[in-house]
């Protein structure tokens, strides 16, 4: 019997369990107080790790919180090189109750995956202080006595001094709760001023740990939780004490049927459960249960990560226009989430501003009338990626599309002026000489769109003066003037039309003049620039003449602006420049409007209402990594210019930041080795390149060590001034320019620091290292000293001979390689490190091994009975290593089939038992060592023979076994009832040997070779089978069972029915 061994002792209730997977430590269930924060710490083991593993934080299951990083979430990633542990920090600034939830953190490398979940509850912040109740009857306004307690209104008795209650910080008084019967939760918290008890209760269970449960049944549990990629399949495995017990696997409470999608399987100990293509219906709680003992996880399918593949445009609109935020993704069907800043977006939002339309891959946001709180940035989140799109709304401006102008009319002429604004519902007024005009029959006003028209039929010299127009609602006004002409003389005068010296008397074409009696007019019809000029008019008779000079000025919408570019980038800005217009229209150019879009949008976003007089504007609020177009507009006071032609792409990109912990690491007497790491925040950028500066101390020039950019992290300027004092700097580099430098606390001396030569033999080497024949050696022993050190090797005190052992040595060690190693390799190797007179010695053992030879000289020394005794001795050649042990086979001379008696043998004899008597039998020997087994074995030289002797078998007697028996009928007839014409059977079965006669009755009679009956008997199971039964069927059927034995017999009672014929109508 095995021996009892001692019960291991109860873990005790502060020891933690240990931690499977890669986390080393797991972020733990959080009880959070409003407006503190709170920060959560993961570590996870790298040491067996081929690459650096990536976290994720995420809420829910899905929801990447890594997007969200800024000054209400960030996270923080530090590595320690000696530990090889990388600890991650996901830190929550002023944790607000939206934040409570169930979270979980991810770590991948390469095909290893881990998860841990966690649970965060916010609770309302408690009151800093307080009020002690006594306060309440300490007195007021009592001069001295101010101050003391007075219980003179309450209390007639004696007064007693009450004992001071100790001050117990808030963190004893939960330990306190944790140790106390739940009967004394009252009281405490009534003696320490708690008067939330719901919330200390629930504090309370979230704060008592629970000990890990000793499970009698499981030997290993599912683990707490487990994710897979959908479509792909995954494996839930469990270890039981008992390799016969039967186990349930349940889903979300439903016991699990075996199918081609669950596969459950039980191999010795362990039971495991193999979900087959897995859907987001298996993303769900399972259960291994085992009598009364569970063990729980949960399963986590992820989907295939969906991309967005058009992103969000910006927009620019004044309000109550209508918003459509539109994306693509890459999956039809693909669940997305819309967010406004931090606040996800809702179908359920009652106020109904917000609707979400699916149609195919597109997804879009619709805000049917933008408002001044819908300024920010939008965000749409998949499991694959994100994009986020700015709406700014403003508030809507009046727009003067087309201004009025001054007139020149002649009497009885009409007069037309006309303007047009952005809005066609914005009503308005006309004055005259600021009067308002009223419409008659001779005066009009109409509104068509937006276009506002006063016309004057017949006009008088009445009607001349100052015209305004002024738009309800809007400060502003359009103003022009009417002026009136009229040509008198008598007789009529000779009209004559010239422009500066050239006579204008065309009457037709597109300038002309056209007279009738009375009236001439001079007409120009589609004006041109070139129609811009001095004109007169001059009327002459023969009592004398008259002249009248004017100027006709042509004005026009400006041309484009010309060489929009882009000159410089920021993280989130850019600076634009443009060149004026050619021409401006023939009226001076008031500024300008900008827009910009995306490259492959066909959105653009208007980044300027009010007019921008400059010809350089810095374009904000862009996103980084993100190409942008721009283009502009120039407004006269005519109105606006055709856009610009577009700018070149051009991509919003900050610097990098500072490089970090930039530190010396060697210096000569003309150089300095410096080392640094890569900045935190990289950018979309990217990084170039690194920049080293150096100066001398108490300079402000720097001095460029490197021509090039460099990339790696560390640097020797070289040629510099013996003794001197050095300032040394780093910057990075990438397409946004330089990031801030990285500068040394405190100067550097450039002089050499002699140091000791000093081997670092590792510690595998200060042992003899053995290797086999036939492989590769390759060591690096580090070494240290200043100036550089003289290194060579010596073997056995002698040379190591160049063609047989490659030595390389560099400034920092000294490598020893044989590229196939031999048996006379092996040896003593020293190394000898000398700087001038100092010398420092490292010795290595080199031993190389090989198979070893036979044993010698393999004998039978004896055999008695079914047993042999060997004997060999040890073989010649060891292989230059220790003999571990032999290998012993024996075969019968019949068949010489070797097979292995003895493995890893380690004297130098044995005994062979078992040996079948009657056979003769050879034996064979393999030594052995570390390389393993020789490669030829020794054979014995004799031969062991098992003699036979006498022996004999007594057999037990046999009895034989009395399995007569009188019939018994194990299961009796039933009683029944049937419906007439419906077929029925009667069935019970019996036992009896020999086999029995059965006999069936009908009210006891014998029923013969009625064919309405079938009687079956099968072993021992009888059937009698009663073909479409009548009402004169019914009565007890009985059957008899007899053999030589005796007899038994059962009855039942058949009831024919009849069903009732159905009335017809």
């Amino acid at each position: 019997m095995p021996e009892p061994t001692e019960q291991a002792p109860p873990p005790e209730a502060d020891e933690k369990t240990e931690l499977t997977g890669l986390f080393l430590e797991k972020p733990e269930n959080t009880v959070a107080i409003a407006g503190k924060d709170v920060v959560f710490v993961a570590k996870v083991d790298s040491s067996t790790l081929v690459r650096k593993p990536t976290m994720k934080w995420l809420k829910g299951k899905w929801l990447d919180l890594g997007s969200k990083a800024g000054k209400h979430l960030q996270f923080k990633e530090t590595y320690d090189r000696n530990t090889k542990v990388y600890t991650y920090e996901m830190k929550l600034v002023k944790v607000v109750p939206g934040d409570a939830g169930g979270y979980r953190c991810e770590v991948t490398a390469k095909e290893k995956c881990d998860s841990c979940t966690f649970e965060i509850s916010v609770e309302a912040a408690e009151q800093e202080a307080q009020q002690d109740i006594l306060s309440a009857f300490k007195r007021a306004d009592a001069g001295e006595d101010e101050g003391d307690l007075d219980f003179s209104a309450l209390l007639k008795a004696t007064k007693k001094k009450k004992k001071p209650q100790p001050q117990i910080e808030e963190s004893d008084v939960w330990e306190l709760l944790k140790s106390a019967h739940p009967s004394e939760y009252e009281k405490i918290a009534f003696k320490y001023g708690i008067t939330d008890l719901r919330g200390m209760l629930k504090r309370l269970k979230k704060m008592k740990t629970v000990e890990p449960k000793v499970s009698d049944a499981f030997l290993r549990r599912l683990e707490s939780a487990y994710s897979v990629q959908k479509g792909k399949k995954i494996v839930l495995s469990v270890e039981v004490v008992d390799p016969n017990v039967e186990v349930k696997w349940l889903k979300n409470g439903q016991e699990i049927k075996p199918s081609a999608k669950y596969i459950m399987e039980s191999n010795g100990n362990i039971r495991t459960l193999t979900i087959n293509k897995c859907t987001l219906a298996d993303d769900a709680a399972y259960e291994c249960v085992i009598g009364n003992d569970k063990c729980f996880t949960e399963v986590f399918v992820k989907e295939p990560p969906v991309t967005i593949t058009k992103l969000l445009d910006d927009y620019h609109v004044v309000v109550g226009e209508k918003v459509e935020f539109e994306i693509e993704v890459s999956e039809e069907g693909a669940h997305v989430i819309w967010c406004f800043e931090d606040q996800e977006l809702s179908r359920e939002d009652k106020t109904g501003r917000y609707r979400f339309r699916k149609d195919g891959k597109r997804h879009s946001l619709i805000i049917q009338e933008a408002m001044l709180e819908d300024t920010g940035m939008f965000y749409v989140y998949t499991n694959g990626g994100h994009s986020k799109g700015e709406l700014i709304v403003e508030e809507k401006e009046l727009e003067i599309l087309q201004s009025i102008a001054d007139l020149t009319v002649k009497s009885a002429e009409q007069a037309m002026f006309k303007c047009e604004v952005s809005d066609e519902k914005v009503m308005g007024k006309w004055f005259k000489d600021g009067k308002e005009v009223q419409p008659s029959d001779r005066i009009k006003i109409t509104h068509i769109g937006r276009m506002h028209r006063l016309t004057i039929d017949d006009v008088k010299p009445e009607d001349a003066g100052d015209y305004t127009f002024v738009p309800d609602g809007y400060a502003l006004s359009l103003s022009a003037k009417l002026n009136f002409l009229e040509i008198t003389g008598e007789p009529a005068p000779t009209v004559t039309w010239t422009k500066g010296d050239k006579v204008v008397a065309e009457t037709e074409g597109r300038v002309r003049v056209e007279s009738r009696t009375g009236l001439s007019s001079f007409v120009i019809e589609g004006a041109e620039r070139e129609d811009e000029g001095n004109y007169s008019i001059t009327v002459t008779n023969p009592a004398g003449e008259d002249k009248a000079n004017l100027f006709i000025k042509i004005v026009d919408v400006p041309d484009p602006p010309e060489h929009v570019k882009c000159t410089g980038v920021g993280e989130d800005c850019a600076t634009i420049v443009w060149e004026p217009p050619k021409f401006d229209g023939g009226a001076p150019v008031k500024g300008y409007l900008m827009e910009r879009k995306k490259k492959g949008s066909s959105r653009w976003t208007k980044l300027n209402f009010d007019v921008f007089e400059g010809t350089t504007y810095e374009a904000k609020r862009m996103i980084e990594g993100i190409l942008y177009e721009m283009r502009v507009f120039a407004v006269n006071g005519i109105g606006v210019s055709v856009p610009s032609l577009n700018s070149k792409p051009f991509m919003p990109i900050a610097p990098t930041s500072e490089p970090t912990k930039l530190t010396v690491e060697d210096v000569t007497d003309t150089t300095c080795s410096l080392k640094w790491l890569a900045p935190e925040k990289i950018g979309a950028g990217g990084l170039d390149g690194y920049v080293i500066e150096f100066c001398k101390e108490g300079d402000t020039e720097w001095q460029v060590a490197n021509t090039d950019l460099v990339e790696r992290q560390s640097y020797t300027v070289r040629n510099l001034p013996t003794g001197e004092k050095m300032n040394f700097r780093v910057v990075a580099v990438n397409i946004a320019g330089r990031s801030p430098p990285a500068v040394l606390s405190q100067p550097v001396t450039v002089r050499e620091i002699m140091e000791h030569p000093k081997i670092r033999l590792p510690r595998h080497l200060r042992t003899k290292y053995i290797r086999r024949v036939g492989e590769t050696i390759n060591l690096v022993i580090p070494f240290q000293g200043k100036p550089r050190p003289v290194a060579h090797w010596l073997k056995d005190g002698e040379p190591v001979d160049p063609k047989k052992v490659g030595i390389r040595n560099s400034n920092v060690d000294s490598v020893l390689f044989i590229r196939s190693a031999e048996r006379d390799h092996s040896g003593k190797y020293t190394l000898v490190l000398k700087i001038e007179n100092m010398e420092d010695q490292a010795t290595l053992d080199i031993r190389i091994i090989d198979k070893p030879g036979p044993p010698l000289a393999v004998k039978v020394t004896d055999v008695w009975g079914f047993n042999a005794a060997l004997e060999w001795k040890p073989p010649k050649d060891d292989g230059n290593c220790e003999i571990s042990g032999y290998t012993i086979q024996k075969a019968d001379m019949k068949t010489k089939e070797w097979f292995t008696v003895y493995e890893h043998n380690r004297r130098t004899n044995c005994t062979v038992s078992d040996l079948v008597m009657g056979n003769e039998y050879m034996f064979r020997v393999f030594s052995e060592n570390l390389c393993g087994l020789s490669e030829d074995p020794s054979l014995s030289k004799n031969t062991a023979t098992i003699s036979k002797t006498g022996l004999e078998c007594k057999r037990a007697p046999f009895k034989e076994k009395d399995v007569n028996a009188a019939p018994k009928f194990t299961t009796p007839l039933v009683d029944r009832s049937v419906v007439a014409g419906y077929s029925t059977a009667i069935s019970c079965s019996v036992r009896g040997f020999p086999k029995p006669k059965i006999i069936w009755m009908k009210n006891r009679m014998i029923i013969g070779e009625d064919p309405k009956y079938l009687m079956m008997n099968h072993q021992g199971v009888l059937t009698l089978n009663i073909r479409k039964p009548s009402t004169f069927d019914g009565g007890k059927y009985g059957c008899m069972a007899v053999n030589d034995l005796g007899q038994d017999e059962v009855e039942c009672t058949l009831v024919v029915r009849v069903m009732a014929a159905e009335k017809k109508d």
